[in-house]
């Protein structure tokens, strides 16, 4: 046991030695990253009973969902946002981000929403859900994907905030996540960032070239969301991911918040729910299971996700 220890301590010794001489780290300086909860899990509860749940479940902050159908609906963010934001702080929680409907600088609100933001102090927020044309080649599209991120980009300056383009797996604007890269390469990341999802970063490169993926955007990285999964054939023999509790599933959790502590991220990170929860996974206004299995579950995936980090 004496010389696996000594073998161990060696080897996380030059590992350490190999890190810092990459990533210079001062022996004084700490990097404390704050969890959030996606309150899109919490919508069967009212703005005080979602912020009392997460504390009770023991997140330090929450990303509000400000879309349609959210906690705060778009068309109402300069009234109601400061008052989500109220019951948030009163539960001793960060307001940390907001999950907002915007696609660009034309979608619906999106003034107002940055405006809203801006008065309750909240300078990230998640942004995404650019497609493709399939009938139109894949350059020229980027070239206006670029120009549209642009004016986003201008707009965000405004308003001292900051966009981070959530990573989904599949056929939109991001899954490859060279594209985003292109698209982003020559922005502010202060403007117009990303918000890399591990999850479906792993579903797009499981074997290895999540960490390509990673490797690439960490510099325009500013948050970044959890979940996990598996490869399974849904009902009609399609093999879908199939969401579960962390742990249970595919993404390695600990190489990725080495990558995270590499890169010296320090933005928030998004806890997701999305195996069956009785509606909560769905973003339910009402479920059915009882909330306490809920609370329960989650607080199991809190523990685990607290290991890793």
């Amino acid at each position: 046991m004496d010389q696996v220890s000594r073998r161990d301590f060696l080897q996380a010794t030059m590992a350490a030695g190999l890190t810092s001489s990459v990533f210079p780290i001062r022996r004084d300086e700490t990097i404390s990253l704050k969890l959030s909860i996606f309150s899109k899990h919490l919508h069967f509860l009212d703005w005080d009973g979602m912020a009392q749940a997460a504390r009770e479940i023991g997140f330090d902050g929450v990303d509000l969902t400000l879309r349609k159908g959210g906690h705060v609906e778009p068309e109402r963010a300069e009234v109601d946002l400061p008052k989500a934001a109220e019951a948030i702080r009163r539960a001793g929680l960060e307001l940390t981000m907001v999950t907002a409907g915007i696609v660009d600088a034309d979608s619906p609100h999106t003034e107002s929403m940055l405006r809203a933001m801006k008065s309750v102090g909240v300078r990230y927020y998640r942004w995404g859900g650019l497609r493709y044309d399939d009938n139109r080649p894949i350059p020229p599209q980027l070239d206006e994907l670029k120009r549209r991120v642009e004016r986003l980009s201008e707009l965000n300056r405004k308003y001292d905030v900051c966009a981070m383009y959530h990573t989904h797996s599949g056929s939109e604007v991001g899954a490859s996540f060279w594209d985003l890269w292109l698209i982003l390469k020559d922005q502010d990341p202060e403007r117009v960032a990303v918000n890399l999802d591990i999850g479906h970063a792993t579903v797009e490169g499981g074997l290895g070239d999540w960490v390509r993926s990673v490797q690439l955007l960490a510099p325009m990285m500013r948050g970044i969301a959890i979940k996990d999964f598996v490869w399974a054939r849904n009902s009609r023999g399609e093999w879908r991911p199939n969401w579960c509790p962390l742990g249970d599933g595919m993404v390695n959790f600990r190489k990725f918040f080495g990558m995270v502590r590499q890169a010296r991220f320090n933005g928030p990170v998004q806890m997701h729910f999305e195996y069956p929860l009785g509606g909560a996974d769905k973003g339910a206004k009402s479920i059915t299971v009882d909330k306490t299995d809920v609370i329960r579950a989650m607080k199991k995936d809190v523990v685990k996700l607290k290991e890793w980090m």
